[in-house]
């Protein structure tokens, strides 16, 4: 295993060339230390916004050699005002969400110390984007127990190759793993989907996700931290984005 990267962190404005994305869209960047240059990866956040566990998750991503920009979809008004309206961007396929994560897309990728594809990765409700933007202008995408749309085989249509990794116990998620595997199947899309029979939702965090009030109820709902399996899944993250984000000449 490669030893981890030193990384540094920024707080950066997003600047966007797309009329319906947010003005002055902010995000969370983590870039390893040193000349590069280095692969690029978008990773949205889950349902509750960008917060000190998802900051973890972009470093710990950069530290193996990324440079990892995580966009924050609630930049117009914080998970409270927002929530809603991106839940709602997800749902039907389009809409400011997007348009954020476009913009940071662009961004990332244009930067001078960025060679090879850009790579998407989300958890929960960025699980769910990363999904839904498999076919927008990324080379490879991770999906982390991110709901399926209704129209799946429809989504997965000139998708880029797609890991994915979803928890046994997760109650919301019952079936998604193979169903996402079926449809990458009819799709032909290059693919790793596991199913992690003892983990539950939110299984990649380090720590129980969510404000206080709320843990009890995710507790009884089977999210929390899986070690274990979030190695693995890590693993295979890492082993599938060097495979499919390295530039043509080095693979």
């Amino acid at each position: 295993m490669a030893v981890p990267l030193e990384v540094t962190t920024t707080h950066v404005v997003i600047p966007t060339e797309i009329p319906t994305a947010t003005r002055g869209l902010t995000g969370f960047q983590a870039v390893p230390d040193g000349a590069g240059p280095w692969p690029a990866v978008v990773m949205v956040h889950e349902a509750f916004g960008l917060t000190d566990e998802m900051r973890t998750q972009v470093v710990r991503l950069a530290s193996a050699g990324y440079v990892v920009l995580m966009p924050d979809l609630f930049t117009a008004g914080g998970a409270r005002k927002c929530l809603v309206a991106t839940f709602r961007a997800l749902t039907s396929g389009s809409g400011r969400a997007f348009d954020d994560i476009e913009s940071a897309r662009r961004f990332v990728a244009g930067r001078a110390d960025v060679t090879g594809g850009t790579g998407v990765i989300g958890f929960c409700m960025g699980g769910g984007f990363a999904l839904m933007t498999a076919s927008r202008g990324f080379a490879a995408s991770s999906v982390n127990y991110g709901q399926l749309p209704k129209e799946l085989d429809a989504v997965l249509v000139d998708a880029c190759p797609i890991v994915a990794s979803f928890g046994g116990r997760d109650r919301s998620l019952k079936g998604a793993a193979a169903r996402l595997e079926a449809g990458l199947e009819r799709a032909r899309v290059p693919h790793d989907v596991k199913e992690y029979p003892e983990a539950g939702h939110s299984f990649l965090d380090e720590t129980l996700p969510g404000p206080a009030p709320l843990r009890p109820l995710l507790r009884v709902m089977g999210a929390g931290p899986s070690p274990v399996d979030a190695a693995d899944a890590w693993g295979r993250i890492e082993a599938f984005f060097a495979e499919h984000l390295a530039p043509a000449a080095t693979r």
